[in-house]
């Protein structure tokens, strides 16, 4: 059998990693990640409902917890949120041992009472052996789980269009302003649930109580974004507006044709 070889380490290298366990696995991970960033990328599975690899770590759903202990802590553990726990060097990690087990039922038991007719927390509730909630059911439920997403991509975008409303039980998720909306869809598309309702038709887009007009490409006729994405990322980036007037796909072609008049 031939024992392989395992590649130097530089100084340099060994300085922007750390090695940690997860699972019996000797993971070397970058310094500044979280551990749920380096466990999937590392193909390791730990299920959350608010992250987004766009946005800041927000730790609300709480169903991507871990249990973490080290060398000199006695056998002592505890469980955090892998989206906010940086890595330390020596960390041993389980992502799947039963105390993280028990708390992933009890977030996803209150899950389904809170949207007992969503299909995706239904079906993650399924894996863990959950058919059917505990608690009592919102009545009129939608399948909003107040993840935060929505209202974070909103203000990364710079609509800053979306606010949570009420509080406790009550709480959810609205445009107060729907003039404030652009009708970017980020919100809808970044959603883990498909909370947010909307649709197109015949050049209209309808989102959050408004329509917006469609503006076509130029070139192709393919409906767009909306005027009012225009004038927004027009005024935070400072192109023109032409620059928006055709879609990504005939932008790309024209360009692959410039650059092969130019080779050839």
């Amino acid at each position: 059998m031939i024992k392989a070889v395992e590649k130097p380490v530089s100084h340099s290298e060994k300085d922007k990693t750390v090695r940690i366990t997860i699972d019996g696995r000797s993971i070397d991970a970058p310094k500044g990640m979280n551990l749920l960033e380096v466990a999937r990328s590392n193909g390791i599975d730990i299920p959350s409902l608010c992250y987004h690899p766009g946005l800041e770590a927000f730790g609300a759903c709480r169903l991507c917890v871990v249990e973490i202990t080290k060398p000199g802590w006695e056998n002592w553990r505890k469980l955090v949120t892998s989206c906010l726990y940086p890595v330390e060097e020596d960390l041993i990690v389980y992502t799947r041992s039963p105390e993280v087990m028990e708390n992933r039922r009890v977030v996803l038991d209150l899950q389904l009472a809170r949207v007992p007719n969503s299909d995706v927390i239904r079906q993650l509730a399924a894996e863990y052996g959950i058919h059917d909630t505990t608690y009592t059911k919102r009545k009129d439920a939608d399948n909003c789980i107040l993840c935060g997403i929505c209202v974070r991509v909103c203000e990364a975008v710079g609509a800053n269009a979306i606010s949570t409303l009420s509080r406790g039980p009550d709480k959810y998720v609205e445009v107060p302003d729907p003039e404030a909306c652009i009708g970017c869809l980020a919100c809808a598309e970044s959603c883990p649930t498909d909370a947010i309702g909307w649709h197109e038709e015949n050049g209209i887009r309808h989102i959050w109580h408004r329509d917006f007009e469609l503006v076509e490409c130029e070139t192709c006729g393919k409906p767009i974004l909306t005027q009012q994405q225009i004038d927004h990322f027009v005024e935070k980036s400072g192109l023109e507006e032409r620059y928006f007037a055709k879609c990504d796909s005939c932008r790309k072609k024209e360009t692959a044709v410039s650059i092969s008049r130019v080779m050839f």
